[in-house]
């Protein structure tokens, strides 16, 4: 496999670091996206003859395969499954804690990054040389996917292991938007101080939590990236495999940075419909909107949704053209501020404890200010101007540890 130093736009954080990128892909013609996974001659021979752990779900596929089943069978030495949230095979709802076990078609220990520890421990990694770290991202701050890369990160640099990234398209990278994260905020949902939509793939955040010293005691982790080839984060992208139960089609990935801030509220975001994150609604709303949709028990997606069995009223958004949102290069906070004017219980709005919801509205947003805005009747654009200077501060930040044009 062929390694080398990043160009010297990166090379100060990135040489502190210890990050090395394969760059094989840049000479590759124009003609189609090649995912870091899916370059397997890049770093089948770094793994060979190695103990090998990997941080996979069900998005860790090459080709169409899963990537433990295809490596595996190129002789790969794979002692050690590490699963996110989700599970590594996907079957676990959101949020639900999901216990060690032995994945039944490989016989392979799997450890649960999302149970009893967030973080590989010692004796885990105890009998690993190198860890592999091939998980989809979908672009936003609240997705636990890059909080989980960090911690695994962070277990690495104190344990003295090597990470390879095996770099996936962001979907929604063309987006750099919302207030940055409040670090008086950080949780599972929040960890960096970064806006709602960051537009980088792991791999280039991965660079920036190294580059940035987030990790405990400011460790460093070293980090090879297996880039993506003839990628552009202007390109739409639509992923072979849902990210996450709760996210199962194109749109429902592209509205998510939008959508989600609704879990800090009253409003149903559709989870407990085959549709979630492309509808908003809530039954107080009956009489103001004509569409609704009833949540019910849906097993591995919402066993308990808000609003169970009970029509609620709202917008139909799966049908939203979401080149809008690709030509404003802005998340959309018009669906937030129409549906606090539009229920008639304004106490109740940001209650996510009585909501049920997946947690709360200042930790989702990052910043304690954005629900006093709304309460206040502020307007988008006064909203939007109280995101600067930290938003453009991270955007100037962001750009020394850019993989992609």
């Amino acid at each position: 496999m062929v390694l080398a130093l990043v160009s010297s736009a990166c090379t100060k954080p990135l040489q502190t670091a210890g990050t090395t990128v394969s760059q094989a892909g840049d000479k590759a013609p124009a003609a189609g996206l090649v995912t870091g996974a899916d370059q397997v001659a890049e770093y089948l021979p770094y793994l060979k003859g190695k103990r090998v752990g990997m941080v996979v779900n069900p998005t860790s596929i090459i080709g169409k395969t899963p990537s433990v089943d295809s490596l595996r069978a190129l002789g790969v030495n794979i002692v050690r499954i590490f699963g996110p949230e989700h599970g590594f095979r996907g079957n676990a709802s959101a949020g639900a804690k999901v216990d060690d076990s032995v994945d039944p078609a490989t016989g392979i220990p799997v450890f649960s990054l999302y149970g009893k520890t967030h973080k590989p421990t010692k004796e885990s990694l105890a009998d690993i040389d190198v860890l592999v770290f091939d998980i989809q991202d979908v672009g936003a701050r609240f997705y636990t996917y890059i909080g989980t890369m960090h911690r695994v990160m962070e277990a690495c640099a104190e344990n003295g292991k090597e990470l390879l990234i095996l770099d996936r398209p962001n979907p929604n990278g063309y987006l750099v938007d919302g207030p940055v994260l409040d670090m008086a905020l950080k949780s599972g949902i929040g960890m960096h101080p970064v806006p709602i939509a960051h537009g980088m793939t792991v791999g280039e955040y991965a660079q920036m939590i190294n580059g940035e010293g987030w990790l405990a005691n400011g460790v460093k982790c070293p980090i090879k990236i297996i880039k993506v080839r003839n990628y552009s984060r202007q390109l739409p992208y639509t992923l072979p495999v849902n990210p996450s139960p709760n996210l199962n089609t194109p749109q429902s990935i592209l509205l998510y940075p939008s959508l989600c801030l609704f879990e800090g509220t009253i409003i149903s975001q559709g989870r407990g419909t085959h549709f979630p994150f492309t509808v908003l609604g809530n039954p107080d709303l009956k009489g103001k909107y004509d569409f609704s949709f009833t949540p019910i028990s849906i097993n591995g997606m919402s066993e308990t949704p808000l609003h169970q069995d009970k029509a609620c009223y709202g917008l139909d958004l799966r049908t939203y053209d979401t080149a809008a949102l690709r030509q404003s290069g802005q998340l959309n906070l018009g669906w937030l501020l129409e549906m606090y004017q539009a229920y008639p219980y304004k106490d109740k709005f940001f209650d996510f404890k009585q909501s049920n919801q997946m947690g709360d509205f200042d930790k989702l947003a990052g910043t304690r200010q954005l629900k006093a805005q709304i309460i206040a009747g502020a307007t988008e654009a006064e909203i939007r101007q109280s995101w600067e200077p930290a938003l453009s501060q991270f955007k100037s930040m962001r750009q020394q540890y850019l993989l992609y044009p």
